[in-house]
């Protein structure tokens, strides 16, 4: 299946060699509740993914902890044989547990176990984009990541990795990632509400490294803002539409992947992103997260 040729909001970003769409796909919200267990609506789970695509869209970002292994396989049934120009990234460090928590595997035996599983469940022999995730729910914790992120430099020398990321981490941690391999992007929590990675993400831009913000709309708590709604009504359009365009207007370094299990919000989520906010509506927002 190629690509339709379409302009999607932001234009492009070139992560490594790979050149993608900035408005992207994350495809957590594909598996059951609690990301655990397989779709509600397996077609509809494929007919969003096959959308994506067909509407342009060159990032996915997805996990073989989703489900587990029930986003990948998904995505490997819908899309497979995959466009030459689908870049689809993937993270490590964590497994899921019979209670659907989140347990760390950091270890290198772990992490060689996950990239194993990653391109066994996406059908793939080498990996495009691999994230190392550290931190644990709460955010980003301090510590060394040179073990972890070693494994995976290792395995990318190897042949199984082309291009390595980093999530959840500090700005120290970031540093010392770059000290042992190059990376393309950092993946962290950020939106209009949570700017603590404000400095980072302008360093990222001048480096030329993509910013991946997860939970763009929030989260499991979708953003809620007086100054949001009020920003949205007087432009007339849906909050979530001004938080996904300030966010593209906010560093050209930044790469959104909203997720979502319906084609109609795929939709509404690309054409809410092409929203121009004027400067007074962007300083208006600004005040939110500060």
């Amino acid at each position: 299946m190629e690509a339709l040729s379409t302009s999607l909001p932001g234009g492009t970003w070139t992560l490594g060699d790979s050149p993608v769409t900035r408005f992207g796909y994350g495809a957590m919200q594909l598996a059951g509740p609690a990301v655990m267990g397989p779709p509600a609506d397996q077609a509809g789970a494929l007919a969003v993914l096959r959308e994506a695509v067909e509407a342009g869209i060159t990032h996915i970002d997805t996990s073989d902890a989703y489900g587990p292994t029930v986003t990948n396989e998904l995505i490997s049934e819908a899309l497979r044989p995959y466009p030459d120009s689908l870049l689809v990234a993937t993270k490590v460090g964590a497994n899921r547990d019979a209670q659907g928590g989140w347990p760390t595997a950091r270890r290198p035996e772990d992490l060689r176990k996950q990239v194993q599983g990653n391109l066994r469940s996406l059908g793939v022999e080498v990996l495009d984009l691999v994230n190392m995730r550290m931190g644990d729910a709460t955010g980003p914790q301090p510590g060394s990541l040179e073990e972890a992120f070693g494994t995976l430099a290792e395995l990318q020398a190897q042949g199984s990795i082309r291009h390595l990321g980093v999530s959840n981490v500090t700005p120290e941690q970031v540093a010392e990632a770059q000290s042992i391999a190059p990376i393309v992007c950092v993946q962290n929590m950020y939106n209009l509400a949570h700017r603590h990675d404000d400095a980072l993400i302008d360093q990222l831009a001048m480096q030329g490294i993509a910013y991946v913000p997860f939970f763009p709309l929030g989260g499991f708590t979708p953003l809620q803002s007086e100054t949001l709604s009020a920003v949205a009504e007087q432009l007339e359009a849906a909050p979530m539409s001004v938080a996904l365009a300030w966010l593209l207007q906010r560093s050209p370094n930044i790469l959104l992947i909203p997720g979502t299990s319906s084609s109609a919000h795929l939709r509404e989520n690309i054409a809410g992103a092409g929203l121009s906010l004027p400067e007074e509506a962007v300083a208006e927002l600004d005040r939110i997260g500060r």
